[in-house]
């Protein structure tokens, strides 16, 4: 299988390369990290690690890393002279866990999963133990670690429904590729039985929580909001929909929405967050479609433009989100009204703040289900749905206080998760 699997990769590396490379010229993409995960310019990262038993942990991007990072400081309580390397998949990935991760004695990119790529860089590592933050299946490097007799293990282990559908259908390849993973944490019995049926053995899997709670929660500090509002020159008083990770198709039903809800709130300002923000050029004309020319960016802000009091902010960088949120009076969450399966409702919710999302939420059913049952979570179905309920929590402010406070209480209910991961991980270690 595995044979078959690299002629396939071989099939398609010239039409890769040539996109990595069109992409570097066009967009800049790539530019800091395809000669790395080709194995290069990595060395110098790895020359000063002390010795010691060494940990690689993989988180693909930003999600990954914002839950490895409560599971990466629990492992150095437990064992603090053990050696971290941590490597991410995307560019922001690696900005995220510079700022995110402590503990880590050098932070480098995943390797291709190309066999040389993959033996360079595991002769740099060294691994004892190898970590894979949720679930991202690469066959010749769990290959590698197996030969090596690296232990592989999965940590905050989800199988969203869209990747099982495509996993299920080629589950005879991925069965044995399993067998090169020691043990998997997963978040839910829901992700236990989706890789189960994929071919994990079931001796090996235990549902051992989300380590997501256990970083919010944790980032979610006065500071955080302080810093953002300052730079932002944020009143106070001053009351914001913060509409975050919004897709293409969205940002018209949130606009919508905000026209509305002037009617009613005239102070009212929206934050507007796109999911990607190559799109920004793009909401910035829906804004001036919809008359709402008062708008500043983020980037304008930080070049030195000072906010006064503009009715809209986009926000046009990466890794301001979470922050973002503390400032919000009410929250829509993207991904939801377009089928792209949600997004973390978990980070507003960390703030205290109520959430609504629209019907697809197939990638957080469960965290939605936690918040509905706690009251902080509304599903809806379009921009009618989420004008009335906006409007009917904005009527009392006293309801909307609780409900929020309860959605946090959910979010603080669940922590512990990284600290059952941080021991799984140790009893591999010796």
């Amino acid at each position: 299988m595995r044979i078959l699997y690299n002629i396939l990769l071989l099939i398609v590396a010239i039409p890769g390369l040539l996109y990595f490379l069109l992409k570097m010229l066009l967009t800049g993409k790539y530019r800091n990290s395809f000669l790395q995960k080709l194995g290069a310019r990595q060395k110098h990262l790895l020359a000063d690690i002390p010795a010691g038993k060494r940990i690689w942990i993989h988180a693909v991007s930003v999600g990954e890393v914002t839950a490895a990072a409560p599971i990466v400081a629990a492992l150095k309580k437990h064992r603090p002279e053990i050696r971290i390397i941590f490597s991410t998949s995307t560019e922001t990935g690696q900005g995220m866990a510079n700022r995110l991760i402590t503990g880590a004695d050098a932070f480098i990119y995943f390797p291709l999963d190309i066999p040389f790529a993959v033996n360079k860089m595991m002769n740099l590592v060294q691994p004892d133990v190898f970590v894979l933050v949720e679930t991202e299946l690469w066959p010749n490097f769990l290959a590698a670690c197996r030969k090596r007799g690296v232990s592989s293990l999965i940590v905050n282990g989800r199988i969203s429904p869209r990747s099982f559908h495509k996993y299920r259908k080629t589950g005879f390849f991925w069965r044995r590729i399993l067998e090169n993973v020691a043990a998997a944490g997963m978040i839910s019995d829901i992700d236990a039985s989706r890789i189960s049926i994929m071919g994990m053995d079931t001796g090996k899997l235990k549902v051992m929580g989300n380590a997501k709670y256990d970083a919010l929660a944790a980032m979610a500090s006065a500071a955080l909001h302080d810093d953002i509002a300052r730079r932002l020159n944020v009143r106070k008083d001053e009351k914001f929909l913060v509409a975050g990770s919004t897709h293409s198709g969205e940002e018209d039903a949130v606009i919508q929405v905000y026209r509305e809800l002037l009617g009613r709130y005239p102070e009212f300002k929206l934050i507007l967050v796109p999911r990607h923000i190559e799109r920004t050029g793009e909401v910035m004309s829906l804004l001036r479609q919809a008359d709402l020319n008062d708008t500043i960016t983020v980037t304008e802000i930080n070049n030195g433009r000072l906010r006064q009091d503009e009715k809209v902010i986009v926000v046009d960088v990466i890794g301001e989100l979470f922050k973002i949120y503390s400032l919000a009076t009410v929250v829509y969450c993207g991904g939801s009204l377009v089928p792209k399966g949600g997004q973390n409702i978990l980070e507003a919710a960390a703030w205290g703040k109520v959430i609504f999302y629209g019907p697809s939420m197939e990638d957080f059913s469960q965290e939605a289900a936690l918040l509905e049952e706690a009251g902080a979570g509304f599903r809806i179905h379009n921009a009618q749905d989420l004008s009335e309920g906006i409007l009917h929590i904005l009527a009392d402010p006293q309801d909307l206080l609780a409900r929020g406070e309860n959605g946090q209480a959910v979010v603080r209910a669940n922590m512990g998760a990284a600290e059952r991961y941080a021991e799984m991980v140790v009893r591999y270690i010796g």
